[in-house]
């Protein structure tokens, strides 16, 4: 059975017309990433529904329509709503309870390929790296990865929009993401699937979020 879709870390395969199964190449075990889907699932978040996960694989909830980065591309999305559904999609989530008791549930890896703009909605895909944790650092991440593809370290077809759009994200994002910055530049360093120049040059990238963040500061004030 051939993938019909694929990101650094796991193939998917179309198993039937409404569920696909996900599978990490590195047999990680995805029962705790289909545990925190379902948790947020159970409290109105736009995820796919989980039927199954046993070691590396998910069976899941097959979704109709474009990632935000193909909509982007494709210019059938705009900047703005892009931004703001991002900012959107955090203050959502950062107010479900961590399934702990203690500070919030985070994504960690939210950027415009983990979200399908679906006949339903936004639905956010990919929660690997989801757990309880501090909502900033959840924010802080997701403008990092932005500013990577800004800056061109992390090499994509809407590097030309991901400027443009990781300052109108940070004019409307929840929380104090400067706050957890440097821990975000830390994650993203001792991340495996990260190459070395993407590593060197992740304080390019933080440099342009203080940027963005600075303007977006100074515009409110006015």
């Amino acid at each position: 059975m051939m993938p019909f879709a694929a990101g650094r870390e796991a193939d998917v395969f179309a198993l039937d017309d409404g569920r696909v199964l996900r599978r990490y190449r590195d047999g990680s075990d995805a029962t705790r990433e289909a545990a925190v889907m379902a948790y947020v699932h159970d409290r109105g978040y736009p995820v796919p529904v989980t039927y199954s996960a046993e070691g590396p694989e998910i069976v899941m909830e097959r979704l109709d329509g474009p990632t935000m980065a193909q909509a982007l591309i494709a210019r059938t999305f705009s900047i703005d709503e892009a931004a703001t559904t991002l900012a959107d999609l955090l203050r959502r989530l950062h107010e479900i309870p961590g399934r702990s008791g203690s500070e919030t549930i985070g994504h960690y890896d939210l950027h415009p390929e983990n979200v399908l703009l679906t006949s339903r909605g936004p639905v956010v895909i990919d929660w690997r790296n989801a757990g309880d944790g501090p909502p900033d650092l959840d924010t802080a991440l997701c403008a990092l990865i932005l500013a990577q593809v800004a800056i061109g370290s992390i090499e994509h077809e809407m590097r030309d929009q991901a400027g443009e759009m990781l300052d109108l994200f940070l004019a409307a994002a929840p929380g104090d993401p400067l706050s957890k910055l440097d821990r975000a530049v830390e994650i993203r360093s001792g991340q495996w699937t990260m190459s070395a120049d993407e590593v060197a040059a992740l304080g390019t990238a933080a440099a342009r979020v203080r940027l963005g963040a600075a303007a977006a500061r100074n515009s409110g004030e006015h």
